[in-house]
């Protein structure tokens, strides 16, 4: 069994960091051996993962080694590093839920056909929901567009609206309101519009 490593202070990490982003080839090995364990660690817990745990660790190192002549120290380097790991399980999640998936199956058409979603309106539903929303006074259709089509946080959606939290929460929950009153009304006609209040 291997001997624990002793802790090291984040002062000394901090003083290798500097050093190693200084060009001290001894710097960065000290480096990297104090803080490997706490990395590795980490990377293991977020991306709950232990088989892609090394994986993952060399990537933030391979990271933090390129961006170690930028580092000044304004945080301590273990602090910068963990926030070089919490990126690298980010990306490495997305590049997984963006990866096609293998079954095991022959007939992988009739697989994929059971796969798709079911109860979702056909294309004359589509229409009628999209000119639903447009029909929708400007400032709530931008949020509801922005929070439920795009699925954009709520703080977000309020940057790029240009107003506060609250706003755009009103505004969505008023849109919702309003597409519910408009899909139970008779299928013709066209919809009334409402004053483009907030």
């Amino acid at each position: 069994m291997t001997p624990a490593l002793p802790t090291v202070t984040d002062e000394t990490v901090t003083a290798w960091a500097l050093a190693a982003a200084a060009g001290d080839s001894e710097a960065v090995d000290r480096f990297v051996r104090a803080l490997q364990r706490d990395v590795r660690r980490y990377v293991t817990y977020l991306a709950d993962d232990a088989q892609a745990a090394d994986d993952l660790t060399q990537d933030t190192f391979l990271r933090a080694l390129t961006a170690l002549p930028r580092f000044e120290g304004r945080s301590s380097a273990r602090v910068w590093l963990l926030s070089i790991a919490r990126r690298a399980v980010v990306d490495s999640l997305r590049r997984a839920a963006c990866r096609p998936r293998t079954a095991a199956t022959d007939d992988w058409q009739a697989a994929a056909e059971r796969a798709q979603p079911t109860g979702l309106p056909g294309f004359d539903e589509g229409i009628a929901l999209v000119e639903l929303v447009d029909s929708l006074p400007g400032d709530r259709r931008e949020a509801f567009v922005l929070t439920q089509l795009l699925g954009l946080p709520y703080a977000e959606a309020a940057e790029v609206s240009q107003c506060p939290v609250g706003t755009v929460r009103s505004r969505v929950s008023r849109a919702r309101t309003a597409l519910a009153e408009w899909v139970t009304d008779e299928p013709t006609g066209h919809r009334p519009l409402e004053p483009a209040a907030a």
